[in-house]
């Protein structure tokens, strides 16, 4: 199966030409030597000798910081085989995507700008963010190395074949409104923006890595996207945000602790807690039950209004 997967090639892009041209992807982290030996088939295994030496080389970073570049430098690396897709926003026009396929195992450059490399066929082919539908649009241009797009393989294939039609919608099972959640399509980008103007927002601010960029939104686990995470004010708590545009079932439950469960293992400092909160229009007892004996995880109500006058 065809995987779909949005990459930068450097900090805001700096090395797409350079890139193109040379016809790879590359990561880069810190880590100047070939890490091939340290390549196995499991992310915790990888991440569990990565994130130690890395931060034995980089000691200002947090074990979260450290999580998050292991994943994408796994992903990237490993995970990814010939005949997946890339996507990568073009250096001089992050309006339009590069499109590529990858055709080569892991290589590493000495001495050359990221060094950890994948080979790629790029096609003459672009994407314009603008033919996309809003929710792709958001998680191909969300924050971080590497962002899952495997969601939306039914879009992209139609945008990359002119031939198909161009099925714009989502492809989530538990989308009961098609017309709310189109409405509803930057909650997660609005309440970024919001955030300090919320409840939450007093309590917890949304991860942020040791450059000050952000680095809470759209993080990439192995049970699939994590929507935000925010650290508590004092840094003792982790709270995993989960987002459900409209009514929120029973089955968010269990996705929210999975998210809850690779955030312990695989970020949290040993005395950070994790808790979780899913973000709805509205419950349904189903939920309620669950959410009843969860003491970590809590439900909240977001509104959307709209008027002119």
């Amino acid at each position: 199966m065809t995987k779909y997967n949005r990459v930068y090639l450097g900090k805001k892009s700096i090395y797409a030409d350079e890139c193109f041209a040379g016809g790879f992807i590359g990561v880069d982290f810190g880590l100047d030597f070939d890490l091939a030996p340290h390549l196995c088939d499991n992310l915790r295994t990888f991440n569990a000798w990565f994130v130690p030496t890395l931060r034995e080389r980089f000691p200002e970073k947090t074990r979260v910081s450290a999580g998050l570049n292991g994943g994408a430098l796994w992903r990237i690396c490993k995970e990814m085989t010939a005949g997946d897709i890339v996507l990568s926003p073009a250096e001089n026009d992050p309006s339009e995507y590069m499109v590529g396929t990858i055709t080569g195992e892991y290589q590493f450059a000495q001495g050359e700008f990221l060094p950890h490399r994948r080979t790629v066929s790029w096609s003459p082919q672009r994407l314009k963010r603008d033919a996309m539908s809003p929710d792709l649009r958001h998680s191909a241009g969300s924050i971080g190395t590497l962002s899952c797009l495997d969601k939306y393989a039914e879009e992209l294939e139609a945008l990359l074949d002119p031939v198909k039609p161009n099925p714009i919608r989502t492809s989530d099972p538990t989308i009961e409104n098609p017309t709310v959640f189109a409405m509803e399509s930057h909650l997660e980008d609005f309440l970024v923006k919001n955030w300090e103007h919320t409840s939450l927002g007093r309590e917890f601010d949304i991860y942020t890595d040791e450059d000050g960029e952000l680095a809470g939104q759209q993080l990439q686990t192995d049970t699939g996207p994590l929507d935000i995470l925010a650290v508590s004010k004092d840094k003792k708590r982790l709270l995993v945000v989960e987002l459900k545009r409209g009514r929120a079932s029973d089955h968010v439950a269990g996705q929210v602790l999975r998210y809850m469960g690779y955030v312990k293992d695989e970020l949290a400092e040993p005395d950070q807690t994790i808790e979780g909160v899913i973000i709805g229009t509205e419950d349904d007892p189903k939920l309620q039950r669950a959410l009843s004996m969860m003491s970590n995880v809590r439900f909240m109500r977001y509104r959307v209004s709209f008027e002119l006058e």
